[in-house]
């Protein structure tokens, strides 16, 4: 599952003041374990997407919803996700794991 966002502007997708299309999200699946990491960076939709798409190509990924916002990162899972391929994931997509929430 991915959260994609449309480019709808030319060049950086976010403005000045951060602000792009936020809060998308993937659909939410029940079942699983369900992991909250703080991922610092985050501004837009944009973003959200990008954390999104590279948490979901992890094995056993069954949902994620990031909220820039927030900076947190919800991931649900088959089974407990090894926090050094998250880490892995955000810092691919171009931010930083700070933790689990």
């Amino acid at each position: 599952m991915k959260a994609m966002t449309d480019q709808k502007t030319s060049g950086s997708c976010c403005s000045t003041d951060g602000s792009c299309q936020s809060d998308t999200a993937a659909d939410v699946q029940t079942g699983g374990i369900t992991s909250v990491y703080k991922v610092s960076g985050m501004t837009c939709g944009h973003c959200e997407g990008a954390v999104s798409q590279e948490i979901s190509a992890l094995g056993g990924v069954a949902a994620v919803t990031a909220i820039a916002k927030t900076g947190e990162v919800t991931v649900t899972s088959a089974a407990p996700l090894d926090e050094e391929a998250v880490r892995a994931a955000v810092d691919e997509a171009g931010y930083e794991l700070v933790g689990t929430a």
